[in-house]
Parts: structure tokens; C-alpha cells; sequence
């Protein structure tokens, strides 16, 4: 009977997880999230701390399995290992909160918190299938410039535990209008502060992005190292003269040298025919170009990079990436991993170096420009780091080729569209296979091409300076509220429940 009761449970947990996956790019219904969200909440009010945990872990695994399903093709331990822990976080955010009439306050403000957990523990974290990854183009984008990927997720989750809320005095006929109002207000005030954020105009300039097409689900171990060089070298011969810069995807260049050019027995960009090919088509286009290269850096490391290459030659900045894909640019623990039987050479047989950072390329004519690679667009830091040291737009070039499907390639659209909103800048994605596209301050995609296609996209974008508050302070300030919110909603719990009872008055 106790297991045919919790049947329903356990299918309605799981169920109000998926409206939140169903929320996510590519599927993009945005509203779902807060139905997902309000289920949820009803289906663990008054329930015990292991209840509470085993209720948060099936909707977060209905919410995350499909949501990070991308990582299937990458690794299937991996995703069933990757969904089962980031749920388990989020489980226990549930269940150490208290119950009762300080509920509505304290979850949002501990999933906030076990989503921290997850954006950067174990291996830098995951900060895919997010609430803010889903939300960015509805009305709580607005919240970017002022507390980041955080403050969308919080209240995301505060405005869905409040319809939960809300939704009680359909089965008690009891409404407490209290939380429901004082959430509701309190989001609409800080997104209407968050929309008049904005940062100056100083100029324009007209960037090209080149895709040079091809199938996805291709990895590089694969396929011919001239493969994708040569699709981008055809592609880019339709860039129109009177562009400022032509912007090529990670990883297109595996420099290659005469043996008489290599130096100690390592082929550099700066030597290679590569190099040669690309400054000819920067003369013929009459700008520069910013081109992904991936350098050998000895036997056992390589370096993967952003390399602006002037028309006469010469390179003019360079940016090697910092935060690497786990498993896939380097493998962590490699000689615990190895003794433990799994064939780590043949996954990744080498580990990307990590670069010196900070996150931009000078690029004459425009000046300095903020360059994320690939994953680390993931990251609101990532992005803060080249904004913050002068960076007038950003750059995001990528390659998603390896992936089949749209999840990955839409969430990182959706990312880009995070760190826009973030940073008050135009981002620029650019991928080999798609997708890319300008992505301007408000979040607006434009141009994006399709998967496989051979594309050049011009526009004209802005050149911004100023700080969001999300560029000067991170995400501080908001870990620093969500600790405060759930200290003080355990306080008014315990207040509550030690108040001493007293007996009525006689008459």
C-alpha cells in the first residue's frame, strides 16, 4: 500500500522536472519552468527531510536528464554519474530547509545555492540545462546585468514556489497572500531596475563570421586535419571587402610545418604554411583575421588558442583558452583514473594546457576584445575577465561539431545570449557546423545559420564601454543573499516553534 501510494509521488516528481527541461533551449517553452517549479513545491510542503530529498532528486533528474542529454554521445557513465550527483545537490537543498510558513523563502534561496555547487564542483562544474539558460529570453533576462545566471535562478525558482503557494487555496480554500505578493513584488521591482542597466555606444564596426560547414557528430581524431582548414579557406572567399574583422571558429588550424621551420620538433603557428594561407586572405579582404588554432605544446599537452592575424602577416593578439572541458580537453586525476582500468589515452590521449588568461585580443582598429572559447561561455566569469579589462565586444568561437542534435549548440546560444546580457556587449559565436550568430546587448539573436551549413554572416555591431554591476561585483553579492535568506528563514522557523504558549485571558 506505502509503495502504491508513493507511485503518484514519485511520477508527478518526475513529471514537474521535465516541464523545467521543456523549458530549456532547444525546446524553449519558458513558461513551464514556474508550472514545474509550483508542482514541485506542493508536492514537498510538509513532507519529511527524506521525503523532501527523494521528491527534489526525481524532479531533478526529470529537469537534467534531458536538459544535459548532449553529454550521452560524450560520455554515458559520464551523464548517468553527471545526473544522478547534480540532482542529489539539488535534493539536499530541499531537504535542509525548513518546513512550514518559511518554506517559500528558504528554497529558491538554497537551489540558488546548490546551483553554485554545480556551476563549479567537481572539475569546474556543468552550468548547462540552468534556469537561466531558459529564462534569458523571457522577462527575467533583465536580471543579467544585475546579478548574473544566480539572480535569474533564484527567482525563477521563488516565483514558481510561489504559484505553489498560491495554488494551496485551491485544496484548503486558505491564501496566503503574504509570500505570494512579496515575491511577485519583490522580482518585479529588481527586473525593472535591471532593465534600465545599460552601458555607452562608442562606436561600430562591421565583423563577418565565417562557417565552413560540414556534418556533425565528427570528431577531430577522426577526420583529416586539412578538412575543416579548407571549408573555412572556400567559405571565407565570399567575405565582402570593408569589414573591420573576419572571425573563424575554435580549433579550424592544425598549424603544419616544413621540418626546417619546427621548432624543437614542434610545429608553431608563427612558422607554418597556415599562417601564409590565412594573411592572403586578410590582404584580399583588406582586414584582419581572428582565427582558433590548436598548437602542439610537447609530447603530451597541446594549446588551443585565438590568434588575430593581420593582412602583411604579422599577429597582432592571442588568447589561450583557461577553462578546459573535463574529460574532453584534459582528463582530471589521469594516473588515478588509469590504475582504475579506463582508456583515457584513447578518449583524450593528451591534456590541454591552460592558458595565462586575461580573456581578450587587441585588435588594431577596434581595440581590445573579449574572447571566450567554446565552453567557457558557460562561465559569467569567463566573460566578466575580458569585459572588465577593457573589452568593447566578445567573442565566442566554437566548435560543437563533435555533438549530434541541437542541445548543446542551442544552450550555448542561449549562453551567449547570458553573457550579452551579462556584460552589456555584442557577442559574436562562431562554430564550424552551427551554430552562429551576433547576439546584441538585450539579448536579440541575429543571423543565426543552421547545423551543416556554409555561411558567411556580416553585421555591423556596437563597440561598448561601462561596467554592469554584474561585471564589477560577480556573483558575490547573490551567494551572499541566498546564505542570508536561508539563515534568516531558519531563524523565524526556529522563533516559531519555541514561541511559548500562553493561556488565553479570563474573561
Amino acid at each position: 500500500m506505502a509503495l502504491r501510494r508513493r507511485l503518484p509521488v514519485a511520477a508527478a516528481s518526475l513529471g514537474a522536472g521535465t516541464l523545467v527541461a521543456a523549458s530549456l533551449p532547444p525546446w524553449g517553452w519558458w513558461p513551464l519552468a514556474f508550472v514545474g517549479i509550483a508542482v514541485l513545491e506542493r508536492l514537498g510542503a510538509g513532507r519529511s527531510r527524506l521525503r523532501c530529498f527523494a521528491t527534489t532528486w526525481l524532479f531533478a533528474v526529470g529537469w537534467l536528464a534531458p536538459g544535459m542529454g548532449w553529454m550521452w554521445s560524450f560520455s554515458v557513465p559520464g551523464y548517468l554519474v553527471a545526473t544522478a550527483a547534480y540532482a542529489a545537490y539539488l535534493g539536499l537543498a530541499a531537504a535542509v530547509v525548513p518546513q512550514g510558513a518559511w518554506r517559500w523563502l528558504a528554497l529558491p534561496a538554497a537551489v540558488t545555492l546548490a546551483e553554485v555547487v554545480r556551476f563549479s564542483f567537481p572539475f569546474g562544474g556543468v552550468p548547462l540545462a540552468s534556469l537561466a539558460i531558459g529564462q534569458v529570453a523571457g522577462p527575467l533576462g533583465a536580471l543579467a546585468p544585475l546579478g548574473g545566471a544566480l539572480a535569474i535562478t533564484w527567482a525563477t525558482f521563488a516565483l514558481g514556489t510561489a504559484l505553489g503557494v498560491a495554488s494551496e487555496v485551491v485544496v484548503t480554500r486558505r491564501f496566503r497572500w503574504q509570500p505570494v505578493a512579496g515575491t511577485v513584488g519583490l522580482v518585479a521591482v529588481v527586473v525593472a531596475a535591471g532593465s534600465l542597466v545599460d552601458t555607452d555606444v562608442v562606436g561600430t564596426r562591421r565583423l563577418a563570421l565565417v562557417q565552413g560547414g560540414g556534418e556533425q557528430g565528427t570528431r577531430a581524431i577522426s577526420t583529416p586535419k586539412r578538412l575543416v582548414l579548407e571549408r573555412h579557406l572556400a567559405a571565407s572567399q565570399e567575405v565582402p571587402a570593408g569589414v573591420d574583422l573576419v572571425v573563424w571558429p575554435e580549433n579550424v588550424i592544425i598549424p603544419t610545418c616544413a621540418p626546417v621551420d619546427e621548432v624543437d620538433g614542434i610545429c608553431l603557428f608563427s612558422n607554418s604554411q597556415e599562417l601564409i594561407e590565412v594573411a592572403a586572405l586578410a590582404r584580399r579582404v583588406g582586414a584582419p583575421f581572428a582565427v582558433g588554432i590548436t598548437e602542439d605544446d610537447g609530447p603530451d599537452h597541446f594549446t588551443n588558442a585565438q590568434v588575430v592575424v593581420q593582412p602583411d602577416g604579422t599577429q597582432t593578439g592571442r588568447y589561450d583558452k583557461v577553462r578546459r572541458v573535463p574529460f574532453g580537453e584534459y582528463v582530471p586525476l589521469r594516473a588515478l583514473v588509469e590504475t582504475l582500468g579506463a582508456p583515457t589515452r584513447q578518449l583524450v590521449p593528451r591534456d590541454a594546457t591552460p592558458g595565462p588568461g586575461p580573456g581578450f585580443v587587441e585588435v588594431p582598429g577596434i581595440g581590445r576584445v573579449g574572447v571566450v572559447i567554446s565552453w567557457e561561455v558557460f562561465f559569467g566569469g569567463r566573460a566578466r575577465d575580458g569585459v572588465g579589462a577593457g573589452g568593447g565586444l566578445v567573442l565566442n568561437p566554437t566548435n560543437g561539431a563533435s555533438y549530434e542534435g541541437t542541445i548543446l549548440q542551442s544552450q550555448q546560444v542561449a549562453s551567449s545570449q547570458l553573457r550579452a546580457r551579462e556584460t552589456g556587449r555584442w557577442v559574436v559565436q562562431v562554430a564550424p557546423t552551427g551554430f552562429s550568430a551576433f547576439v546584441t546587448p538585450d539579448g536579440t539573436v541575429l543571423d543565426r545559420t543552421a547545423q551543416r551549413e556554409r555561411a558567411v554572416r556580416v553585421q555591423e555591431v556596437e563597440l561598448r564601454r561601462g561596467l554592469t554591476p554584474y561585471v564589477r561585483f560577480g556573483d558575490r553579492p547573490v551567494v551572499l543573499a541566498a546564505l542570508v535568506a536561508v539563515a534568516a528563514a531558519w531563524w523565524a522557523a526556529r522563533r516559531r516553534t519555541s514561541a511559548p504558549l500562553t493561556a488565553p485571558r479570563a474573561p
